[in-house]
């Protein structure tokens, strides 16, 4: 699935994982569903998911614990540029 036709999507796809759905919502504008979606799960892609959706946030404190988690460093570049960036990792 490439960016585009993810964004043409009016909702998240039923097997998607937590993870994937997360990155759905936020793109759409639902950042507290997307962070609820992974809040509780406990591995390093999810770790990752949640570190970028703090940052987004602005509680920057709060995202380098996350990517100290996910064993990622902390993202440098724009918030549009790292979605995609977990976008290409994650789908």
């Amino acid at each position: 699935m490439t960016i585009e036709e993810f964004q043409l999507l009016d909702s998240p796809v039923h097997d998607w994982s937590a993870l994937q759905k997360s990155l759905w919502y936020d793109k759409k504008g639902d950042w507290k569903t997307a962070h609820d979606l992974i809040d509780q799960l406990d591995d390093r892609k999810a770790a990752h998911v949640h570190a970028y959706l703090h940052r987004k946030e602005g509680d920057l404190w709060n995202a380098r614990y996350w990517y100290n988690r996910a064993h990622q460093p902390v993202y440098a570049g724009d918030l549009d540029a790292e979605w995609e960036e977990l976008f290409r990792l994650y789908f």
